[in-house]
């Protein structure tokens, strides 16, 4: 296993050989939850409600990985920037450790309160409510490979590695596509499972993907003799829920917003909810995209950050913001021009292409502003700052309840994907604009600082 050098080469170069496959592992995840959309939405729109209601507790479950993912990719980045590769070894080791504790707390948790978690959304059909509780059970079985397989992906994104996730990811993805039609609709000498075919076949893959990262990273440097379970450090494992308990933070109380969001939907019946379910999927597209290009932005910043080379910080910022503008545009045209024919892929009840379309129309108007605030997250967790994007991300997701609240007493549904809409646009504007002026205070720093050492020699 090797890792690469970010802070020398052309920049463009460097940021797209480090994207892409990170790029190629997001979509790869994306088609995780559209081959199980696809044959799932074979069965009708109540069986896309069930699976998209307790999706939303997967959803959360990433807010707790981000607490070790940010950890370790920041940490083992800025470490190798440094080529400091001990302090790159504590780091994987406690977020490893850190890891599986909150696996197995949340495993359990789900399991327990599996029919009180359904019973939120007050979905009001026994079908769909029977099919999410059997979803969330299996899924709550395999909830350890859902957390530990992001680590390893963080742990070798941070050491300029994005092949290797890339490779077993899609290892995982092919699992995953020939299990669930032979499970979910029962071909060969399987029966037909349905929803709960979706989840077996999701946690029959993810241990696959879990055995072959454990055999991949055998022997290699950042994994030799860890000792996970011989001791802890205690002041690594807070170092890094301090890099990553903002952005689990931000990402936690999304997933909340989103499941309050969806209750709101709720009150036009279960159609709405399996469109916006599967409208986010779709949507899924850019924001991964975007996903791909902030996480090679926050390896390559943190690297250049432990470095100490704040003009190549900028250049790549400014690199990474225009390819991700490209996406962001594409993502609108497509959405706005061809949402009728994109949706009518997953749902074929003519109710439920009618109300797509719309959705996808109204966010489609936010893709370029959606992608540039993921992509600047990045930048902001490379340095270390993971606070920012936070606080901007929060304010304007809670903000999305009352605002979807008061728009839908006016304009109906609509109203409700218009607040998530605008809200975006206004976490794009804002955030890009703060980075901006951290890379501006820096730069004149390092000016002053040189100016100041030539006039003292």
């Amino acid at each position: 296993m090797k890792g690469n050098n970010l802070t020398e080469g052309n920049i463009s170069k460097v940021l797209l050989k480090l994207a892409l496959p990170i790029m190629g592992t997001s979509f790869i995840q994306m088609a995780y939850n559209l081959t199980d959309m696809f044959w799932v939405g074979r069965l009708g729109s109540l069986a896309v409600a069930a699976v998209g209601t307790a999706g939303f507790f997967t959803w959360f479950s990433m807010a707790l990985i981000f607490i070790s993912k940010i950890g370790a990719e920041v940490g083992v980045a800025q470490a190798i920037g440094k080529e400091d590769v001990d302090t790159a070894k504590s780091v994987a080791k406690a977020s490893i450790q850190l890891n599986l504790i909150l696996a197995a707390v949340y495993g359990l948790l789900l399991f327990l309160f599996r029919h009180q978690l359904i019973g939120f959304f007050n979905l009001g059909d026994t079908e769909v409510i029977s099919n999410a509780t059997s979803y969330l059970l299996i899924i709550s079985c395999g909830m350890l490979f859902n957390f530990i397989n992001p680590i390893f992906t963080a742990i070798l994104n941070g050491s300029g590695n994005s092949r290797l996730p890339f490779i077993i990811n899609s290892i995982g993805l092919a699992i995953n596509i020939v299990l669930d039609p032979m499970l979910i609709m029962g071909i060969g000498p399987f029966p037909a499972l349905g929803v709960k075919g979706a989840a077996i076949a999701t946690v029959m893959a993810q241990l696959m993907v879990t055995l072959i990262f454990l055999l991949a990273v055998k022997g290699s440097t950042l994994f030799t003799g860890l000792g996970l379970f011989s001791s802890y450090d205690k002041k690594r494992i807070a170092a890094i829920v301090e890099l990553g308990l903002p952005v689990a933070l931000q990402n936690g109380l999304f997933s909340i917003f989103a499941m309050v969001i969806a209750r709101i939907i709720a009150r036009w019946g279960p159609v709405p909810v399996a469109v916006q379910r599967v409208g986010s999927q779709i949507e899924a597209l850019s924001w991964m995209t975007a996903g791909g290009f902030s996480t090679a932005l926050s390896a390559f910043t943190g690297q250049n950050y432990g470095a100490h080379k704040w003009e190549r910080i900028r250049k790549g910022y400014y690199n990474a913001i225009g390819l991700v503008s490209v996406v962001g545009i594409l993502a609108t045209l497509l959405f706005v021009f061809f949402g009728g024919s994109i949706f009518s892929r997953f749902i074929a009840e003519e109710e439920a292409i009618a109300i797509g379309i719309v959705y996808l129309r109204i966010l489609g108007y936010s893709q370029l502003f959606m992608c540039i605030e993921i992509t600047t997250s990045g930048a902001f967790n490379g340095i270390g700052k993971t606070v920012p994007p936070s606080i901007i991300g929060i304010a304007f997701n809670f903000l999305r309840i009352p605002s979807a609240m008061l728009l839908s007493t006016i304009i109906g549904l609509e109203g409700v994907w218009w607040s998530i809409s605008m809200t975006s646009v206004f976490k794009g504007i804002l955030l890009t604009s703060w980075f901006v002026l951290i890379l501006k205070k820096q730069l004149r720093q390092k000016e002053d600082s040189l100016i100041q050492g030539i006039v003292e020699g």
